[in-house]
């Protein structure tokens, strides 16, 4: 017998953000290495490009501010959900308090992000 009325899940939300950071890490994450770990310290990139004045200028702005968030807060939701399905694979069944600190440490890095470069508007 098919169930009219389904208890609805929140799993969805938890995939999402799982999903965009999972995305965010493989595509935007190595490029930012290699332009800020490897090409500028090389000096293929010119230094000057990094100046102080330059990145503040880009942090401050919506689109730096978006990005700056995004790659600190993207990668944490994916690696929270990963560790709480994890630890259920592993048979260490957590319940409802392991979902509440996974995603809770996400929450908090991503608050704590977003306060610290707003904070420079």
């Amino acid at each position: 017998m098919v169930n009219l009325n389904p208890k609805r899940s929140d799993e969805p939300v938890w995939w999402g953000l799982f999903g965009a950071g999972g995305s965010w890490f493989a595509m935007i994450t190595p490029i930012t290495v290699l332009v800020l770990g490897i090409l500028v310290p090389m000096g293929i990139i010119d230094a000057e490009a990094m100046s102080y004045e330059r990145v503040v200028t880009f942090a401050t702005s919506i689109i730096g501010a978006l990005f700056i968030i995004g790659t600190l807060a993207l990668p944490m939701w994916h690696a929270m959900h990963r560790l709480h399905h994890g630890m259920h694979d592993l048979k260490i069944h957590t319940g409802v308090v392991g979902k509440i600190v996974c995603y809770g440490v996400a929450t908090l890095i991503t608050v704590i992000s977003a306060i610290f470069i707003f904070m420079l508007f």
